[in-house]
């Protein structure tokens, strides 16, 4: 391996290290947006600032939950990258299909997030979720935290499942670049 595999692979690592802490940054930031629209009555700051722990641990299982998704999509996207024998335009296509699937995984584990908690909302019809996590009802946000987090899961394996499929070397089989 030469000095400049070497230096393209720090490269492209560096670059993967910030895209992916920008995504998850971003992502984290939008999840918590569409939490906070989802829960009209309760600002989760002023809760937090109280020492509310049922509004911490739905609001970490959210950010988990995202980052497990975001997760996935970068360990795609830099399995993808790191593949030998690559060319230049395979490694563009690789990143561009990376950021595809990190994009589609973020917007994924938003909706996910958003109807787990609805369709949780719809199975619990005695208890208002968002109500009880105001009163700090530990017990409902650790129920509401499970399903956020199995929901995560899954999704974090469709978004690593559309990586695998969408690699540098089927795109260049497919266009007759290999």
């Amino acid at each position: 391996m030469g000095v400049e595999n070497i230096i393209l692979g720090l490269g492209i690592a560096l670059l993967q290290l910030v895209f992916g802490l920008g995504l998850a940054m971003g992502s984290v930031y939008l999840g918590l947006k569409m939490f906070d629209r989802m829960t009209s009555g309760v600002d989760e700051m002023a809760e937090l600032k109280k020492g509310n722990v049922a509004v911490a641990i739905l609001l970490g299982a959210i950010i988990f939950s995202i980052a497990n998704v975001v997760q996935g999509g970068v360990s795609g996207l830099t399995a993808g990258l790191a593949q030998p024998g690559l060319t230049v335009p395979m490694m563009i296509a690789g990143l561009v299909i990376g950021i595809v699937n990190l994009l589609v995984g973020i917007l994924l584990s938003i909706v996910s997030i958003y109807i787990a908690l609805s369709v949780l909302d719809k199975i619990t019809v005695d208890i208002n979720e968002f109500k009880e996590i105001a009163k700090g009802n530990v017990a409902v946000a650790i129920v509401m935290a499970a399903v956020l987090l199995s929901v995560s899961f899954v999704i974090a394996s469709a978004v690593a499942g559309m990586s695998n499929i969408l690699s540098p070397q089927s795109l260049a089989s497919s266009l007759g670049w290999a």
